[in-house]
């Protein structure tokens, strides 16, 4: 996004409204940083600028500039998935997409928020050493698409981009679980640029237990008990 500077008074209403922080006025006039910028368009859609200085250039739909917009704008669909935001139902809608099934596990891997983002190849902490392991990333994930996924690493001419978030986005069998997750766990140590968090999917055991607590308490990972529970509202496409 940028501002149209003939237009703009620099009054400084719009500062507020940027989740990276990207709006700046300098001798009254505002412009966005570039480099910070992930075109989420909130500037556009939500700022109420009294001169409407603000637009979306040409630019922001040529590659690799475009992987911003499908990734910070809600309103932008995934060419990929079809999917409007990141591009992924996720695993953690797994009540009707029935991505998990019974005796696997799966793992949304986040990198980024509003306010901080994330560069494309800040995943690689995580994508280089699951890749090494022989782990299948979720084709229906648009990050999918970005990876050499037999090595993990972020294909060169996206690397730099700056992004609101991404996910990282797998199923394996629980017998892989506790490997897999010292794994995540040991890498995410070294995510030194932006925040990370890791979800898990699992399905309740006919005992209502989780099966993934007893696993994550050897590793010194201890669950919350206001874990996030989908009671699952939907038809499920898969009930194994």
């Amino acid at each position: 996004m940028k501002v149209n500077r003939e237009l703009c008074v620099g009054c400084k209403k719009c500062i507020p409204f940027c989740p990276q922080g990207a709006i700046h006025v300098e001798n009254r006039k505002a412009f966005i940083d570039q480099e910070e910028c992930v075109e989420c368009g909130i500037c556009v859609r939500q700022i109420e600028c009294p001169r409407k200085a603000f637009y979306e250039p040409e630019e922001v739909r040529q590659w690799p500039r475009s992987v911003r917009k499908v990734f910070g704008d809600p309103t932008e669909k995934h060419e990929s998935t079809g999917v409007r935001g990141r591009g992924t139902e996720e695993v953690k809608t797994n009540d009707v997409t029935g991505r998990v099934k019974r005796t696997e596990i799966g793992f949304a891997l986040e990198f980024g928020r509003p306010s901080i983002g994330t560069r494309i190849r800040d995943v690689e902490v995580v994508t280089v050493p699951l890749a090494k392991m022989g782990i299948v990333f979720e084709p229906n994930n648009p990050l999918t698409s970005l990876l050499d996924t037999s090595t993990g690493i972020v294909h060169d001419d996206v690397r730099d981009e700056k992004i609101l978030s991404a996910i990282v986005e797998f199923t394996i069998p629980m017998e892989r679980f506790e490997e897999v997750a010292r794994v995540v766990y040991e890498a995410s140590k070294e995510c030194k640029n932006t925040v990370f968090s890791w979800g898990l999917v699992v399905r309740f055991a006919e005992d209502g237990t989780i099966p993934a607590i007893k696993t994550l308490d050897k590793l010194g990972i201890h669950t919350t008990k206001n874990v996030k529970v989908n009671v699952g509202l939907g038809r499920p496409l898969c009930n194994e």
